[in-house]
């Protein structure tokens, strides 16, 4: 693999074909870019070649997005924890040891699992509108936190509707202000929606969503860990996010000694803005955190 190229590779883990891109060289520290809903690994599709320069990154498609396996809820249980255990197995699979981590939405709960699990493997983290505190759920969360509370189906039917097309298109254009929607490519929703259209998918990501509250309840846990093990970290935050409130920033910055924040004027997809200074941002967090590594 010439470096700085990106590769595109399926490796089949217990019964599950798991699609990752593939760039740099593996001797350079490793990057984990961990994706969200609705989205796949297309989402770092314009920042793994210039991080290549110095890093070895990784972006799978989790179980049940972009050109992994979709099976059906009947056949797979949709969990974080599970999607967790199937890239921890790409991640032995390739030998990669200690990682960075990006996380990104739903890809939040996913890296907070591996952490958990084995914190000697992470050498620092890259949150970019992930949530790990209470604070960071916003008013659009009110009524899934009613209906977590006391899950009735009149409760349920509270919940906006988002599981269509629409709804795929708002997670990239919602409260993303006019001066910016047109940076966002709409092959980026189309991709998404047509991947979701797999037969059982759209259940596979209701069970996700359902499953997103064991995330919320794990909070304290991730705070511990955040307090214990002190991982260097990078917030890279849209200030546009619809569903993630800025004020989760400031929880970060209260529990570890070292945390670079930096809010821009972008989205919940903050790489279809601000792919360059992201890239900038964390190429240059990476390199002075590997001087003292």
């Amino acid at each position: 693999m010439a470096i700085g190229n990106v590769t595109h590779n399926i490796v089949s883990l217990e019964g599950i074909k798991l699609f990752y891109r593939e760039a740099g060289s593996p001797l350079n520290p490793a990057i984990l870019l961990l994706h969200g809903f609705p989205s796949s690994s297309h989402t770092f599709r314009q920042v793994m070649r210039p991080l290549a320069e110095g890093a070895y990154v990784i972006a799978p498609d989790l179980p049940g997005f972009g050109f992994s396996d979709s099976p059906l809820p009947s056949d797979y249980s949709y969990t974080f924890e599970n999607m967790a255990k199937a890239v921890q197995q790409l991640l032995n699979h390739i030998r990669v040891e200690q990682f960075y981590v990006y996380l990104h939405d739903f890809g939040c709960p996913v890296g907070y699992f591996l952490a958990l699990w084995e914190p000697e493997r992470i050498r620092g983290l890259i949150i970019q509108n992930g949530n790990a505190h209470r604070v960071g759920l916003g008013e659009t969360w009110k009524t899934t936190l009613e209906y977590w509370a006391n899950p009735t189906l009149e409760n349920k039917q509270k919940i906006p509707s988002w599981l269509h097309f629409e709804g795929t298109k708002a997670q990239y254009l919602g409260s993303l202000p006019e001066r910016l929607q047109h940076l966002t490519p709409p092959e980026c929703w189309h991709l998404d929606w047509e991947r979701m259209t797999r037969k059982g998918n759209i259940e596979a990501q209701w069970q996700l969503f359902e499953d997103y509250k064991y995330h919320v309840e794990r909070f304290p846990l991730i705070r511990e860990f955040h307090l214990k093990y002190q991982p260097p970290r990078i917030v890279l935050w849209g200030r546009h996010d619809p569903f993630f409130n800025v004020k989760e920033v400031l929880c970060y910055n209260e529990e570890l000694e070292r945390c670079e924040i930096h809010i821009l004027d972008g989205g919940h997809f903050l790489l279809e803005t601000h792919d360059l200074e992201c890239v900038r941002l964390i190429r240059s967090f990476i390199k002075e955190f590997e001087k003292f590594h």
